[in-house]
């Protein structure tokens, strides 16, 4: 007879949130920062606890520790999907979206390590696997680097970690951005060069660039106009040169969000990040909407948190080795993947995310929540 498995109750809740310097000054097309915010949740039952983040501000804790934890505790931590329901229910007056959404996605992914721990096996075969590992693309290229240091960073991600597509931010000064983008292909090899406006440009001027920069083969142009311009991602889309797809969906919190770019055929690519789009319930939910429409899906950094899920997404085609966040994840993480010949895999040894946090190490940077032991 097969071993049958009670309920384990939901014990306790934790959230903190940890802001980490970068290692220099970063800008994009629309924003420039010099730290990122981490937020880690802990969910415990049956002597396990299941961890999730999201890199999130950090009001993301007062939302777990207010709204989410109430609905959720006590609840069979087996039923995620019960307590993905309770989450949704518990934010309808203050908005499902932005904050919320992470907040939920941090839980719903601690909810999912849980679950794999108490069943002692890793994420990926809880999931079901149908690869071993994913493809990653190196991403950083940030507006405020020197042509010097992007093609330092970019040439590094071809040539010594394998990544056969590395991409690059473009938009804060348009008129530079021909030149950048040259200087990024020179050193890249035979690697396919990505770029990305964040919502930059309006249409004619992200046409602009993209005849501008024919000849240096670029196959992605991530967010050429705002991801909330359908109807402007559809127009530079449709007169972009053969091969260059255009992308977005970072700021997908809802199914409907989702729904929004495919309907209009907005996308040649849809992304999606499962710390801000309802965790693993809800990016699952995302891959068969992407499925029914035959379009392919890339998982949106965090590397640690897609690697055990991109396993199990059939039309996932990469996900995005973000340098801040690959930065964080190595440096704050015990079991953070690691790049080998342009792939990452998940550790098949170790249960659940297998990712241990290194409490101590984030101490310095702990500025929100009890901080985690």
């Amino acid at each position: 007879m097969p071993e049958t498995y009670g309920a384990a109750p939901i014990e306790t809740i934790h959230a903190a949130a940890y802001r980490v310097p970068t290692d220099r000054p970063e800008a994009d097309g629309t924003l420039a920062w010099t730290s990122t915010t981490l937020v880690v949740a802990y969910v415990s039952a049956g002597n396990r606890r299941g961890l999730g983040v999201t890199y999130a501000h950090a009001s993301v804790v007062a939302v777990i520790n207010d709204l989410l934890a109430p609905v959720i505790a006590d609840r069979d931590c087996f039923d995620i999907g019960g307590c993905w329901i309770a989450m949704q229910r518990a934010v309808r007056n203050v908005g499902r979206s932005g904050i919320a959404s992470c907040a939920i996605s941090a839980l719903d992914l601690a909810l999912w390590d849980l679950k794999a721990q108490l069943l002692s096996v890793p994420l990926a075969k809880l999931l079901g696997c149908c690869r071993t590992n994913v493809p990653v693309y190196g991403s950083g290229g940030f507006t405020s680097y020197s042509n010097e240091e992007l093609r330092e960073q970019l040439g590094h991600w071809a040539k010594a970690d394998g990544c056969r597509f590395v991409k690059m931010k473009i938009g804060s000064e348009p008129e530079l951005d021909p030149k950048r983008a040259e200087a990024a292909w020179q050193a890249i090899g035979e690697c396919q060069l990505f770029v990305d406006a964040n919502g930059a440009f309006d249409v004619k001027q992200a046409l602009r660039f993209a005849a501008l920069t024919e000849d240096l083969g670029i196959r992605w142009f991530e967010e050429p106009v705002s991801s909330d311009d359908s109807a402007g991602l559809l127009a530079v889309r449709s007169r972009t040169p053969a091969g260059m797809e255009v992308a977005a969906g970072e700021y997908i919190f809802t199914l409907d969000d989702a729904d929004h770019l495919l309907s209009r055929q907005a996308v040649d690519v849809l992304q999606a990040d499962v710390t801000r789009c309802g965790g693993i319930t809800g990016f699952l939910e995302i891959a068969a909407l992407a499925e029914a429409r035959h379009i392919d899906l890339s998982a949106h950094c965090a590397p640690s948190m897609h690697r055990h899920l991109a396993c199990a997404i059939p039309r996932l085609r990469h996900i995005e080795w973000f340098h801040d966040h690959a930065r964080i994840e190595q440096m704050l993480f015990d079991g953070a993947p690691a790049v080998r010949d342009g792939n990452v895999a998940p550790d098949l040894s170790r249960f659940g995310h297998g990712l241990g946090f290194k409490a101590a190490d984030a101490s310095p940077y702990h500025i929100s929540g009890d901080a985690l032991a």
